[in-house]
């Protein structure tokens, strides 16, 4: 029941979450920094509240693991969000993030000198297939949103700011693959403690915000100076980009707290699983509601992605293991 309730809010909150994201995003492409710090800010406190007990419980694994976990989750995250600001469109950034299994793969072979059969290297070459599909096709039909930049782009500009987005995605991608394998051995060596690595890796990033602080206030000024609305079911006006803000920071809390909880409760398969789907209804999503550009190339693209991580995870053969019938024993004569 504890994992079924973690798949549905996964599904609930990071659905939900893609909506306000580019809902923040349409509004002020570079906000992404602001987010974050918003996102780490609350679920540090509600972490030192409830699960440090105000600090009076110690943690289970090191501060120095945690602090080297959360220097790779920092530069992950802002690598992501920044890369709103160098005209990636939606789509193609949660595209370009649903190939970590091929960053895995990479950094498996190279760091844990792993091997794997030829069903993960077809999964692996058709993910890598679809992601440049919808790299070229994008890269093709690029609109300038990047606002570092305040005077008049030229298309090479835009191609320019386009090519710089998807370096920091892939950096990102690799990164956010070493913190994995990283993260797997400290649960080998300190158990799996879900609540404390979720406080921790979000309340020890937030001195590097600091360096962030000039870019972050002036897009808070902007949420604040957006037109009014009406929060839901309470009725008070706020901002509109702030309403989007709140809605953001919870949807958030409750997407990657119950992934944490998905991590103990049930197989790396089920996981994977779980969060692959997530994408896949959030893209789908994305691309209905918002209208947003999608050719049948991005089609072609998306479902070599997707059906390239459903090969990774091995989720057919379990099934057709599941279905198939018991041996019946033989009869003694």
């Amino acid at each position: 029941m504890k994992a079924l309730i973690a798949i549905c809010l996964v599904f609930l909150g990071c659905c939900t979450n893609v909506i306000f994201l580019e809902l923040l995003v349409k509004e002020d492409p570079g906000s992404g920094n602001l987010i974050t710090f918003l996102q780490f800010l609350f679920i540090a406190i509600e972490g030192f509240l409830f699960t440090s007990k105000c600090g009076t419980v110690k943690p289970r694994i090191g501060l120095k693991d945690y602090t080297i976990l959360v220097v790779m989750f920092f530069l992950s995250s802002v690598c992501n969000n920044y890369a709103f600001d160098f005209n990636v469109p939606m789509p193609l950034h949660m595209i370009f993030r649903a190939g970590s299994l091929i960053a895995n793969m990479i950094m498996g072979i190279i760091i844990l000198r792993k091997t794997y059969s030829f069903s993960k290297y077809l999964s692996v070459f058709m993910i890598s297939a679809g992601i440049t599909l919808c790299t070229i096709v994008s890269g093709q039909e690029i609109k300038s949103t990047q606002t570092i930049n305040v005077k008049p782009t030229t298309p090479w500009d835009d191609f320019f700011w386009w090519t710089l987005g998807i370096l920091l995605l892939t950096f990102a991608l690799f990164i956010s693959a070493r913190m994995g394998l990283y993260q797997e051995v400290l649960y080998k060596r300190y158990g799996k403690h879900p609540k404390e690595a979720l406080f921790y890796t979000h309340l020890l990033p937030l001195p590097f915000f600091l360096t962030l602080g000039p870019n972050i206030w002036q897009h808070w000024n902007i949420a604040v100076a957006s037109s009014p609305i009406a929060l839901p079911l309470i009725g008070v006006e706020v901002p509109k980009l702030v309403g989007y803000l709140i809605g953001n920071v919870i949807t958030q809390y409750m997407c990657i707290g119950s992934v944490y909880v998905l991590t103990t409760e049930c197989t790396s398969l089920t996981v994977t699983l779980v969060v692959t789907l997530r994408k896949f209804v959030s893209l789908i999503f994305s691309i209905l509601y918002f209208k947003n550009s999608f050719t049948i190339y991005h089609w072609v693209g998306t479902i070599l992605v997707f059906t390239g991580t459903i090969i990774f995870t091995e989720v057919l053969p379990k099934i057709q293991q599941s279905l198939a019938p018991a041996p019946s024993e033989k009869k003694v004569k």
